[in-house]
């Protein structure tokens, strides 16, 4: 049959929220400062944050695009006052339909993607528009996929970023959400100013100036920040974080540092501001609202001239009249648009602000010669935990190196948080990559027992269970986990394989419609089904 092994993610705990986290009761919405506040309201409201999600047919644009490798026809329209999504390939009768897109994802001002619902699941667009290149093209990652992913969870860390008071989904699923997803379109007002019921009633907001250096920064960072690493806190989630409080407490963030650079991914732009000369003479006294209004995008024509004015404002007007006088423009030189590593299509400013700026690639993190990983900020305070399962994650990604550090970090965090059902399931998955399948049964029992819902250890340890020829236990494991996260298509084939040893076709061939109604190009599934159909049924191994 086909065995499937899945990592760990530490962002997997079931939903609690924290004590101090805004309730739905205490969010009011952008209209309701409006009143008080019409001038930056209707600046804000024309930001590419403001307008960073939204119903489907907003700023919706038709468009068709084929995809060569896969040979599937994409077609974005709108019919009957709705947005679909419809997809086709020549002579394959299941890679055909279509999905109503309910919400778009991205401003625009980079790209722009899709999201629709398949009952109750929702999904990413298996296409996206890249802005800068002015383009659809695949999701990141698919360009030369020759199946159609039509299974991309919309998981919590992209909403988180993009909409405004996110419902969080089921306990155990990766993507099923209450309807709606979310609440506010974009990011609100709230997202960096919190829960604004009480200023209503005349009472306080938070205001991010007033805080702070660490927590002002902190607004920032929920979203603009992704590290090599993103390790959330046992119960929290980074969602239930609101402006004002700490964010460390919600969850810690791990960089890379090495005597070579880190690369530039689409998300970077703290990290990269605190290598800027700018940042390290200023000190706390810089932050990103040194440079950016939040409040306000200047339009293209006014560019150059307003972020000059932010340059001379710590300068100088005489550093301008020597240096480089008929050039205004000071980002297109020490802050250029470099290609993203990690987003095809994708450019982002370097703020790292070069004194030299260089059009040379700069090397990715896996060319690091001794990777090193860092709590980001320094100031910020962690523990044996959350470096274990930054290395894990780094192990997952197949750094080179980072398999046996994060074996040793485990086993060190484990003497100390031995209950925690995170560490338990990492270091299974370590032992089971070594061909030590006892060891890891055990830690993924023990992991389990503590927190069922975790999908990953339960995917895996049905795989040790099957090798073992104990089909019951690996379905009763691989089938909650396929129920409550249908997008893996793989943990459906593994119970659909089952079936078809155990000579139980019909179940064989149930598993194997819900495996396509989710991800209906996936050829194994496919191929299997069409087996069983002709009554010639080949089960995997």
């Amino acid at each position: 049959m086909v065995l499937f092994s899945l990592t760990v993610f530490a962002s997997s705990a079931s939903h609690q929220s924290t004590p101090e986290s805004g309730t739905s009761s205490n969010f009011v919405g952008n209209q309701a400062c409006a009143g008080c506040h019409a001038q930056i309201f209707d600046s804000y409201s024309r930001t590419p944050m403001a307008r960073a999600s939204g119903p489907a047919l907003d700023h919706f644009s038709p468009a068709d695009f084929l995809h060569a490798p896969s040979h599937v026809h994409y077609r974005l329209y709108e019919e009957s006052g709705k947005a679909w999504l419809s997809f086709d390939r020549p002579g394959d009768p299941q890679v055909k339909g279509k999905r109503e897109l309910l919400y778009y994802i991205g401003s625009g001002r980079r790209g722009r993607t899709y999201l629709f619902a398949t009952n109750g699941f929702l999904f990413e667009s298996p296409i996206n528009w890249y802005a800068k290149q002015g383009v659809l093209d695949m999701a990141p990652a698919y360009r030369e996929a020759h199946e159609m992913p039509l299974n991309l969870p919309a998981f919590t860390s992209c909403l988180a970023c993009h909409t405004s008071q996110m419902q969080p989904p089921e306990p155990g699923t990766d993507n099923r959400y209450p309807n709606p997803a979310f609440v506010h379109a974009g990011v609100s007002c709230e997202r960096c100013h919190g829960p604004g019921s009480s200023h209503v009633a005349g009472g306080s907001i938070v205001n991010p100036a007033k805080l702070s250096a660490e927590r002002r920064d902190q607004v920032c960072m929920q979203c603009h920040l992704e590290g090599a690493a993103a390790i959330e806190r046992p119960g929290t989630h980074l969602y239930d974080y609101r402006a004002g409080q700490n964010l460390s407490d919600f969850v810690r963030y791990y960089v890379l540092t090495d005597s070579h650079q880190a690369s530039l991914g689409a998300v970077s732009q703290v990290e990269a501001l605190t290598q800027s000369t700018c940042k390290k003479k200023s000190g706390d006294a810089m932050s990103c609202t040194s440079c950016h209004d939040p409040h306000y995008s200047p339009p293209a024509e006014e560019r150059v001239s307003f972020y000059r004015q932010k340059c001379l404002a710590c300068h100088g007007t005489s550093f301008a009249a020597k240096h480089h006088a008929n050039e205004p423009d000071c980002t297109g030189c020490h802050m250029p648009a470099l290609q993203s590593t990690d987003i095809a299509h994708t450019q982002v400013t370097d703020h790292r602000i070069p004194l030299r700026p260089s059009a040379e690639a700069i090397p990715s993190s896996a060319s690091l010669i001794t990777p090193r990983l860092t709590l980001f900020p320094g100031n910020s305070s962690g523990d044996e935990r959350d470096l274990a399962l930054a290395w894990e994650s780094l192990a997952e990604s197949k750094m080179p190196d980072a398999t046996a550090e994060a074996e040793r970090q485990l086993q060190r965090a484990l003497k100390i948080s031995p209950a925690d059902p995170f560490l338990l399931s990492g270091l299974a998955y370590m032992e089971l990559q070594k061909g030590q399948a006892s060891k890891a049964q055990l830690l993924y029992e023990h992991a389990l027992t503590i927190d069922p819902t975790l999908a990953d250890a339960a995917t895996n340890l049905g795989v040790i269970y099957a090798r073992q020829g104990n089909a019951r236990l690996a379905l009763s494991l691989w089938i909650p986990v396929s129920d409550r996260n249908p997008a893996r298509s793989e943990v459906g084939m593994n119970i659909a394989n089952t079936w078809c040893a155990a000579s139980k076709p019909d179940r064989a061939q149930d598993a194997l419609l819900r495996v396509l109604e989710f991800n209906p190009d996936f050829g194994p599934a496919k191929d299997m089904l069409h087996s069983l159909e002709h009554s010639r049924p080949s089960c995997g191994k």
